[in-house]
């Protein structure tokens, strides 16, 4: 072994002992939801029947969440979320991820389940009270909105302000999670500005690369506004799917309002349009929205109506949802 490596070597294990992590603390947190729901009204079954079966749902979780300080300002934060919704039999470890806050670079995390990258933060930033207009829908969000790649063990970069209210955020899934990511991995980046000088205004774009066929990629661009001002806010995203053809090509626009009525009520109204290449006709959505929150308990709801889902002609259905929740 030379000498430099040997420097090297003794450097890194002297920056490691001098960096030492104080004792943190874990705390946990919950939540409880009943919800009534359908998301094919027009799901007509045998003899003509519509079989509406169960509409009532309940979803629980506790979230586990610790963190320490180190001697050099860095932090590190944990968090485990524990529900049964998990397919897989035994497993109720749900969402659960590592966070570094760098005390001045911004923030790294690692997920090994539940991760968010830049795009799928923002495949719609349409204002709305509970859900988008094309959610809650059956199929209906399936390629008709553009967004980025989230998978397991995905890291996220978020820095912190850069200049007068800029900032970066950066996804990375490493190469082979899935038939979405392409061999040598998968990057997107998305730029947010709320610039000082306009008060209420923010502004978002961000690009990526996935890959939902090996070996053809489909570059994803998404861009949005919102501007708030009292109880009213507006705005607007739009994104695109650039596929290997025009046929893959995906066009989305959507609008939306939401008003606060009072601190603790506030409803909307949300619509979008999807333009397939391949498609003779667009998937077209609207919907209204409504919330209400007071202390540890959350009502909200939704209707959403949706023509040619999924660019089926004629295939027009409505769906909707009612839900209270419960923080504890």
């Amino acid at each position: 072994m030379n000498k430099l490596t040997k420097i090297g070597l003794s450097a890194l294990a002297g920056s490691l002992v001098a960096v030492s992590a104080h004792a943190g603390s874990l705390s946990a947190s919950g939540s409880a939801s009943i919800s009534f729901s359908d998301s094919d009204t027009d799901d007509v079954g045998h003899r003509g029947i519509t079989p509406e079966g169960n509409q009532w749902t309940m979803a629980d979780s506790i979230t586990m969440t610790g963190g320490g300080d180190m001697d050099n300002g860095m932090s590190v934060s944990v968090s485990f979320e524990i529900d049964n919704d998990e397919t897989d039999a035994g497993d109720v470890l749900d969402s659960h991820s590592i966070t570094l806050d760098t005390n001045g670079m911004g923030t790294l995390t690692f997920a090994g389940h539940g991760g968010d990258g830049a795009l799928s933060a923002i495949d719609d930033k349409s204002p709305n009270a509970y859900e988008e207009s094309w959610d809650g829908v059956l199929n209906a969000d399936e390629e008709t909105v553009p967004g980025g790649n989230s998978a397991n063990n995905m890291f996220t970069y978020v820095s912190p302000e850069l200049s007068d209210g800029l900032t970066l955020t950066v996804g990375y899934i490493p190469s082979g999670d899935s038939a979405a990511t392409p061999n040598e991995g998968y990057t997107d980046f998305a730029l947010k500005y709320a610039p000082e000088m306009i008060e209420g205004l923010t502004l978002g774009y961000g690009m990526g690369e996935t890959e939902t066929t090996v070996g053809t990629t489909v570059d994803t661009t998404i861009m949005y506004a919102t501007y708030s001002t009292g109880g009213l806010t507006i705005g607007a995203t739009m994104g695109e799917d650039d596929g290997p053809t025009t046929a893959t090509d995906v066009d989305f626009e959507a609008f939306g309002v939401t008003y606060a009525v009072t601190d603790d009520f506030s409803i909307g109204y949300n619509q979008s349009n999807s333009d397939k290449g391949s498609a003779s006709i667009d998937q077209e959505a609207s919907g209204i929205s409504a919330s209400y929150t007071s202390g540890g308990i959350s009502v909200g709801g939704m209707i959403n109506s949706i023509d040619n889902v999924a660019y089926t002609d004629a295939d027009d259905t409505e769906g909707y949802e009612f839900n209270i929740a419960f923080a504890f």
